[in-house]
C-alpha cells in the first residue's frame, strides 16, 4: 500500500505536466502538420534549450525567472527568424528549419564543452525530467496554458504567420523545461499524424484523448518496468497512435461513390 501511495505521489505531478503540455501541443501540432513545417518544434525547442543553457552558463539559477526570460527570448528570436524566412524563402523553409535545429544543437554542445556535468544537463533537456517537475513549474505552466487556450480558440484563425510563430515559441519554451525535447516533439506531431484521416470535427478530441491516455499508460508502464518515463511515454503514444490511425474510415473518391 505504501508503495502504491509513493508511486502516486510521484506520478500525479508528471501526469499533470503531460496534460498541460498536451492541451497546447495537440492543436498546435495539427496546425504544424497542415502548414507542412513538421520540424519547426524541434528547431524552436532546441533554441529554447539553448537559451536555458546560456542562462546557466552566465550563472543564473535554473528555475529562476531570468532563465525563463532567456529561454523565451531565444525562442522568440528563433520564431521571428523563421517568420522572416517563410516570407522571403518559403520554398526552402523546411531546410532552413533544419539548419536552425543543427546550429542550436551544436551551440549547446559548445557552451557545455567545458562543463563537467554538461552531458547530463544536455540529456535532461532532451529526454526531460518529467518525474521531478515541481509544483511551481506546474502552476506557471497552468497559467500560461490557460492564456494560450483562450487566445487560440478565440483568435487562432487571425493570428497570421508571426502570431503563430510567437505563440508557438512561448509554449514550446515552457514545455521543453517540463518534459524535454523528445516529448515536446512527440506530443506535437504524433496525435496530429494519428488523427489526420479522421473527420475534421473529431480530430482535436481524438488527439487530446490519445495524448492524455498515452501519458497515463506510459507513466504507469515506466513505474512497473523501472524504465525511463519519457522514452516509455514516447513509445506508448506511438503504438496507440498506430491503433487510432487504423480505425479511421478510408475516404472514398467522389466518382466511386456515384458508381
Amino acid at each position: 500500500m505504501n508503495d502504491v501511495i509513493g508511486a502516486l505521489g510521484i506520478l500525479w505531478p508528471a501526469l499533470v505536466a503531460g496534460i498541460l503540455v498536451s492541451l497546447s501541443h495537440v492543436p498546435l501540432g495539427q496546425q504544424v502538420l497542415r502548414r507542412g513545417i513538421v520540424f519547426i518544434d524541434l528547431a524552436i525547442a532546441q533554441v529554447a534549450a539553448l537559451g536555458v543553457i546560456a542562462a546557466q552558463s552566465a550563472g543564473l539559477e535554473l528555475g529562476g525567472w531570468m532563465t525563463q526570460v532567456a529561454a523565451v527570448v531565444a525562442a522568440l528570436l528563433g520564431a521571428l527568424l523563421l517568420t522572416w524566412t517563410e516570407r522571403k524563402r518559403p520554398e526552402v523553409q523546411e531546410a532552413l528549419i533544419g539548419v536552425l535545429f543543427v546550429l542550436a544543437s551544436t551551440a549547446q554542445i559548445l557552451l557545455l564543452a567545458n562543463n563537467p556535468h554538461g552531458g547530463e544537463e544536455l540529456k535532461d533537456l532532451l529526454a526531460g525530467q518529467i518525474l521531478w517537475v515541481s509544483k511551481d513549474q506546474l502552476i506557471r505552466a497552468a497559467v500560461v496554458t490557460a492564456v494560450f487556450l483562450f487566445a487560440w480558440f478565440r483568435w487562432h484563425g487571425r493570428l497570421g504567420h508571426a502570431g503563430f510563430y510567437v505563440l508557438f515559441a512561448v509554449m514550446v519554451t515552457l514545455s521543453v523545461q517540463l518534459v524535454g525535447v523528445y516529448l515536446v516533439f512527440t506530443t506535437l506531431i504524433v496525435p496530429a499524424l494519428a488523427t489526420y484521416r479522421h473527420g475534421t470535427n473529431r480530430q482535436l478530441a481524438l488527439g487530446y484523448g490519445l495524448a492524455f491516455v498515452s501519458y497515463l499508460v506510459g507513466l504507469a508502464a515506466s513505474v512497473v518496468t523501472d524504465l525511463p518515463s519519457s522514452a516509455v511515454i514516447v513509445w506508448a503514444m506511438a503504438v496507440l497512435a498506430i491503433v487510432l490511425h487504423l480505425t479511421a474510415r478510408p475516404k472514398v473518391a467522389p466518382d466511386l461513390e456515384e458508381g
